[in-house]
């Protein structure tokens, strides 16, 4: 453990230059794949649309969910990259679980070089900024499920 009062740290430009390009890489993936995914989504819908099965509509959410999952999933691969591109994991197992727990604030047990430690925390601030912005994505597909669900169902009360 490094101790705060007894550390020749000192944040450097580099650093903050490194954070702001890999927040602005994950934000830039996650735009695009937020996208596609609600792009995949109302394409099956369309497909689907005559049909009033449940399942299908529900389907729609699971391969939103899908979708969403990796679409963190290769952010989280470009923050291992970096970290093992810049010796700063030993190889690429550790990198990815070391990402993937920050990512998701997590945390882990191993750390950045004192030289990179200032990622640690924007590694999980972009990590609160994509789960936020895919649940957003994933609301938008659950409304449009359940509008659908609800409508067929005053359909068939309608004809009663």
């Amino acid at each position: 453990m490094i101790d705060p009062f007894d550390s020749t740290y000192v944040t450097s430009f580099e650093e903050i230059l490194w954070g702001v390009v890999l927040v602005a890489i994950t934000m830039i993936i996650h735009g695009v794949g937020m996208v596609l995914t609600l792009q995949m989504g109302t394409a099956f819908e369309k497909r689907i649309e005559k049909s009033n099965s449940f399942a299908l509509g529900l389907f729609v959410l699971i391969l939103g969910g899908w979708l969403i999952t990796i679409v963190h999933l290769t952010e989280v691969f470009v923050w291992a990259s970096f970290f093992v591109w810049q010796g700063a994991m030993p190889n690429a197992s550790v990198a990815f679980y070391f990402s993937l727990n920050e990512y998701t604030t997590l945390g882990s047990d191993y750390h950045l070089p004192q030289r990179f430690r200032l990622l640690e925390g924007m590694i999980a601030t972009s990590g609160l900024l994509g789960f936020a912005w895919s649940t957003g994505t994933i609301m938008v597909l659950a409304k449009e499920f359940q509008d659908r669900q609800m409508e067929i169902f005053r359909q068939r009360r309608a004809k009663r």
